[in-house]
């Protein structure tokens, strides 16, 4: 299965510190300046008014990033739209490589008022034709994940859970680290 639209939410650590309107003004410079490497971005949507919802987006044509709310957590959310050349395992490492610099930037515009989990990740596929939520799926690409996830981690002390079973859901995974995940460390390709 070829593991394409990649979504890599990264939940927000402790309680929200900021009025989450103000990434609007973090994001509408990173549209004008083109500031998003290997993205052009179109537009900003504040979506706030939707309860648990999509919250802040930067909108771009191959990919978007977001102040997202999605089942009532906060977090940077980057969500590849176009398709990648590459294995499955360097597709996955850049849509990490690319959220957290999302969350890097975002940390520092609000200096210390955010800060990201280096723990806690959601890796999602948003297409549903090529990997469906079923069980032959997991167990087709769970141990490209877990092999993938364990290169980028350096350490095979995480733990992967299955999200919702529905088949009209996405397929994705929580993964839950034993040890933090080095932002810096991460450069995109």
């Amino acid at each position: 299965m070829e593991l394409q639209h990649l979504v890599v939410k990264i939940p927000l650590e402790g309680a929200l510190a900021i009025d989450p309107a103000k990434i609007v003004d973090v994001f509408h410079p990173w549209v004008a300046a083109q500031s998003l490497p290997g993205v052009v971005l179109i537009d900003v949507a504040e979506l706030l008014h939707v309860p648990n919802g999509p919250g802040v987006i930067a909108v771009g044509v191959e990919a978007d990033c977001a102040f997202d709310h999605t089942g009532g957590v906060w977090g940077v959310l980057h969500r590849r739209k176009n398709t990648l050349p590459g294995t499955n395992a360097e597709n996955i490492i850049q849509a990490f490589e690319e959220a957290t610099q999302v969350a890097i930037r975002l940390e520092e515009a609000f200096s210390g008022k955010l800060k990201f989990s280096r723990t806690d990740f959601e890796l999602i596929v948003n297409d549903r034709g090529l990997v469906p939520n079923t069980p032959e799926s997991y167990a087709a690409v769970m141990p490209e994940i877990e092999a993938t996830l364990g290169r980028l981690l350096g350490h095979t002390q995480f733990k992967l859970t299955r999200h919702d079973a529905e088949k009209r859901q996405r397929f994705g995974v929580s993964v839950k680290s034993a040890r933090a995940l080095k932002f810096s460390a991460l450069t995109p390709a």
